[in-house]
C-alpha cells in the first residue's frame, strides 16, 4: 500500500508543478487545505474519494491516472478537448510537435 501511495504522490506532484502550481494553489483549486496536498504528495496517507475527485477535477486529470498510473480514454477526451480549441495553424504546429518527439523517442530506444 505504501508503495501504491508513493506512486500516486509522485503523480500528484508532477502533474501539479506541470501546471505550475503550488501548494497551496492546488489546495485553492480543489476546495482543501494545503496539508492535505502535502501528505498526499509525500505518500504518507491516503486520500479520500472525495478528494481524489476534487484533485482530479483540479488537476484535469483522470482517477486512473491518479491512482494507477494507466492513461485512458477519459484522459484522450480531455486531450481531445484542448486540442479541438487550437486554429487550424496552432493544430498544425502542435502536430510537428509530436512527430518530432516520437522520431526522437524512436531514436532514442535504438
Amino acid at each position: 500500500m505504501d508503495d501504491l501511495l508513493d506512486q500516486m504522490g509522485k503523480r500528484l506532484v508532477a502533474r501539479r508543478k506541470q501546471l505550475r502550481l503550488t501548494q497551496e494553489e492546488l489546495a485553492e483549486r480543489a476546495d482543501m487545505n494545503s496539508q492535505i496536498i502535502s501528505t498526499a504528495e509525500t505518500g504518507k496517507k491516503g486520500l479520500r474519494p472525495e478528494n481524489i475527485i476534487k484533485l482530479c477535477i483540479a488537476l484535469d486529470i483522470s482517477a486512473d491516472y491518479l491512482l494507477m498510473g494507466k492513461v485512458g480514454s477519459s484522459d484522450y477526451d480531455i486531450l481531445s478537448q484542448k486540442v479541438s480549441k487550437l486554429t487550424p495553424s496552432q493544430y498544425q504546429h502542435l502536430e510537428d510537435m509530436i512527430n518530432a518527439y516520437i522520431t526522437a523517442l524512436e531514436e532514442r530506444e535504438a
